[in-house]
C-alpha cells in the first residue's frame, strides 16, 4: 500500500512503483498531496509532485495562449482545453497531461455528484495531449508516449523546453506514434513555427512570443 504524505520540498518519484488501483485512488484523493500528477498502468504508479518551476509555467502558458489564438483564427475547430486535468479508465489507466485539447463536439462536462476528473469510459479521449518537459523528457518520450497511444489519443507533443524543440507524434493505424512535422489535429500547423515561438523566450516574454505567433 502506498501512503500519500505531503513532502517537505518538491519531489519527483524517479521510477514506476508497484501499486493497485486502490493505491492510486487513495493518493489521488488525499488532500495533503496537492499539485500531484499521477500516472497509472499495468499495476504501476508514477508520481510527479511539487509546484511547477518558472520555465515549466512560462512555456505552458505560452502554449495555452497559442491555442487561444488558433481558436480565434479557426473558430470552426471548436477547441476546448483541460490543461493538467486527471483522466482515467477505471482500474487500468490514469494520466495527467500538461496540455489536453479536444476538437469539436462531445467534450467532457462536469455535473454535481460526478467525479471531477475526466472519465474516459464516459467521454472520448482528447484529440491532442502534450507534456511540458523540463526534468521528465526521458519518461515523456518513453512510457508516457506508449500510455497515450494505448488510450487512442491522435496526437502527442513532447515540448522540450531546454532545447526549444517539440517532438510531435501522430497515431497510425497500428496504434503506434509516428513523428510528424505538421499537425493534423490543428490543420496545417507547422511544428517548426511553434519551435520558433519557443526560441523567442530567450529574450522575449511569453505574451510577446504568442503575439508574434498570432501574426504569422
Amino acid at each position: 500500500m502506498i501512503v500519500a504524505t505531503k513532502p517537505t520540498q518538491p519531489y519527483q518519484q524517479s521510477t514506476w512503483v508497484k501499486a493497485t488501483w486502490e493505491d492510486y485512488e487513495a493518493l489521488r484523493d488525499d488532500k495533503s498531496s496537492d499539485r500531484c500528477k499521477l500516472f497509472f498502468k499495468n499495476n504501476q504508479l508514477w508520481v510527479e509532485m511539487g509546484t511547477e518551476g518558472i520555465n515549466h509555467s512560462k512555456f505552458g502558458d505560452l502554449f495555452v495562449m497559442i491555442l487561444g489564438f488558433l481558436a480565434m483564427r479557426s473558430p470552426e475547430l471548436k477547441l476546448s482545453t483541460f490543461s493538467g486535468c486527471q483522466m482515467e479508465k477505471k482500474g487500468t489507466r490514469a494520466v495527467a497531461p500538461d496540455l489536453v485539447v479536444y476538437v469539436g463536439e462531445n467534450i467532457p462536462t462536469w455535473e454535481s455528484g460526478q467525479s471531477r476528473f475526466i472519465n474516459l469510459e464516459q467521454w472520448r479521449s482528447p484529440d491532442l495531449v502534450g507534456e511540458i518537459s523540463d526534468t521528465t523528457l526521458a519518461i515523456d518520450l518513453d512510457e508516457k508516449k506508449r500510455l497515450y497511444a494505448e488510450l487512442g489519443i491522435s496526437e502527442y507533443w513532447v515540448i522540450d523546453i531546454r532545447a526549444a524543440r517539440i517532438f510531435a507524434f501522430q497515431l497510425d493505424e497500428s496504434v503506434i506514434y509516428q513523428q510528424c512535422e505538421i499537425s493534423k489535429v490543428l490543420p496545417n500547423l507547422a511544428i517548426a513555427l511553434l519551435e520558433q515561438a519557443m526560441a523567442m523566450l530567450d529574450t522575449k516574454t511569453n505574451t510577446e512570443a504568442a503575439i508574434w505567433f498570432s501574426q504569422q
